[in-house]
């Protein structure tokens, strides 16, 4: 069993940065992929960037490549998504999601955190 808690999520302006955090426990935190997921009201859950085990290796949704960076601390058992140059089109509950093997595909995932909102106001 994988614990995911989100946090770091709030109302910020279109143009700012907010960094998102997903606190680990119950596995080794090297042995588990992490993704960030998103879901906005009226909308399916989509995929929004993750990385794998040693960090070395990310991947991103188009709409989000170029102004988000997703990272991880192996040592604090912590995932992050920085988001830089937000719209309002990213306000949604942000889901980190941790697999072994899983990449891009949400259903894959055997773990998730509660969510954390994000409200990007113009």
């Amino acid at each position: 069993q994988v614990q995911l808690v989100e946090s770091g999520g709030g109302l910020v302006q279109v143009g700012d940065s907010l960094r998102l955090s997903c606190a680990a426990s119950g596995r080794p935190f090297s042995a588990i992929n992490m993704a960030w997921f998103r879901q906005a009201p009226g909308k399916e859950r989509e995929f929004v960037a993750v990385i794998n085990k040693s960090g070395a290796n990310t991947a991103y949704a188009d709409s989000v490549k170029g102004r988000f960076t997703i990272s991880r601390d192996n040592a604090r058992n912590t995932a992050y998504l920085r988001m830089s140059n937000l719209k309002a089109e990213d306000s949604a509950v942000y889901y980190c999601a941790a697999d072994q093997t899983a990449w891009l595909i949400l259903n894959d995932y055997s773990y998730w955190g509660q969510g954390t909102q994000v409200t990007v106001s113009s």
